[in-house]
């Protein structure tokens, strides 16, 4: 499999560089990396670890759990899946920098012994049938067109009564935001679509829905809250590309009402 098209936001090749450099300017040592000192920069979507903490906590995970990250950027559930509950994690992203930047991580923090890491497209996924219990997707099928495909390859990994876990922003009818976004430097580079459509696509690929929640004021509100702090050094904008113009983007977009925040759960109906 090739690298993504460099013409994405999710291609700079610089990003285990660029944490580094964060890290260390922020006085801390990469030989004694904890999981702690990452939380500001690894979970690249809306609300960080308070969204990737409330998900994984409505998916009921175990020790025994056999769980894949599908889009899994820089590793950041992962990590906290593998330490938080002591299951094997699978990730997956479309974009080697950072797998790459996601190994380093993981060996950093004494988690690569529960996190195996595969460069990989979540519309074509290199797993055999029913070999997960849980996936897990945050802020992936808007760079995705073909959403259909995408959730039939969930569900044909999941075992019979597995879990999609998600966690994304929709748009609304004729109602577009601005660019930059976070996954978009341009609207050719977004497939937004509705609330509704999103669930349509997941009940079409298998999936029973039991969780839709509309967690848009919420996740305004906390984005809002996030803009009014001085940066922290060790955060995203440390190797996402004009991330303080995106994120007023976005956090301008759910506060409007032209995004929408959506977080669900659908259980995987087998014959």
């Amino acid at each position: 499999m090739n690298d993504i098209s460099i013409d994405t936001p999710y291609s700079s090749g610089i990003s285990r560089i660029a944490i580094e450099k964060a890290l260390s300017a922020a006085g801390i040592d990469l030989d004694t990396l904890r999981i702690a000192d990452l939380a500001l920069v690894e979970d690249f979507h809306t609300m960080g670890r308070i969204a990737t903490g409330g998900l994984t906590e409505l998916a009921g995970l175990t020790v025994e759990t056999r769980v894949l990250d599908a889009g899994s950027g820089i590793g950041g559930t992962a990590r906290f899946v593998a330490d938080s509950y002591g299951c094997q994690v699978t990730a997956v992203d479309l974009t080697e920098d950072y797998c790459e930047t996601a190994r380093w991580l993981n060996q950093s923090v004494g988690l690569d012994d529960r996190i195996s890491v595969r460069q990989a497209d979540v519309t074509d996924l290199p797993f055999a049938d029913g070999g997960f219990d849980v996936v897990f997707s945050q802020h992936v099928q808007m760079n995705i067109a073909d959403k259909d495909r995408l959730y039939r390859e969930a569900h044909r990994v999941l075992d019979s009564g597995g879990l999609l876990a998600i966690w994304d922003i929709t748009g609304t009818d004729g109602n577009h935001p601005d660019f930059p976004l976070p996954w978009a430097d341009r609207p050719d580079q977004s497939h937004l679509v509705t609330s509704d459509e999103l669930r349509g696509a997941i009940e079409r690929a298998g999936f029973t829905v039991e969780r839709w929640d509309d967690l848009t004021d919420q996740a305004a509100t906390i984005m809002r809250m996030v803009l009014e702090n001085p940066p922290n050094p060790v955060g995203l904008q440390s190797f996402v590309a004009n991330f303080p113009e995106k994120i007023e983007n976005l956090t301008r977009a759910l506060t409007d009402g032209r995004l929408r925040a959506i977080r669900g759960l659908a259980r995987a109906r087998k014959p």
